[in-house]
């Protein structure tokens, strides 16, 4: 896939949920939850075990109906790797100039994290695509991302730590291009109990923060 194209898709759907897995079958049920609940763009961190062949097991599944992403990348190989199983997209919780370098030669999208101005600024002209502000919550949240925006309105920020059904609509607001989501939307404990309905119904009220948050904005 054209990386304008990833990046076209990951703006429409907005949201980006962080796959932290403990495990292969419990990652499939979290990813079968979400994209039921109309959400298509998942990334997939190296910290789940089997990381990769959970990648190329959900390419051969979805094909061309789900956007994978690879992240907690912290080397070119990884980069490398994660992309060769299917990641169109591949996220970092920090700036590796390899990792960015690595993943543009290969055509696709690239998202460094940062959280300071020089961080991000750095990370943006090394080649990003979006520069992922995390921990956002940590250091004020959507106040602090839209502060980052007024000096530099030309970056594509992510922000991601914090992301919640209370705050996404404030993320938005603030500038954000898309919301990086932990546990609020990818939520273990609701496949351990059986309910996977509530990782399905908690995407699409995400969704709908983002088509009103759209609607509002004209």
């Amino acid at each position: 896939m054209h990386s304008a194209e990833t990046k076209e898709w990951i703006e429409r759907i907005g949201i980006m949920p962080v796959l932290r897995a403990r495990s292969a079958a419990e990652g499939h049920a979290l990813v079968e939850a979400l994209v039921a609940g109309g959400i298509t763009v998942i990334e997939v961190t190296m910290t789940v075990q089997g990381a990769v062949e959970l990648l190329r097991e959900l390419k051969r599944e979805y094909g061309d109906g789900l956007l994978l992403g690879s992240g907690t990348v912290t080397d070119a190989e990884q980069a490398a790797t994660t992309i060769d199983a299917g990641a169109e997209f591949v996220v970092s919780p920090s700036f590796h100039p390899d990792v960015v370098a690595k993943t543009k030669e290969l055509g696709k999208v690239s998202i460094p994290g940062a959280l300071t101005p020089t961080e991000v600024i750095t990370a943006w002209r090394a080649g990003a695509d979006y520069v992922k502000i995390f921990p956002c919550s940590a250091v004020g949240g959507a106040s602090y991302l839209k502060a980052l925006l007024a000096p530099f309105p030309e970056l594509r920020l992510i922000p991601t730590g914090g992301v919640t059904l209370a705050t996404a609509a404030d993320f938005l607001k603030a500038g954000a291009r898309a919301l990086g989501v932990g546990t609020d939307l990818v939520n273990p404990w609701a496949i351990e109990e059986g309910k996977a309905e509530t990782v399905t119904a908690t995407a699409r009220a995400y969704l709908e923060i983002v088509a009103g948050f759209r609607k509002a904005a004209g």
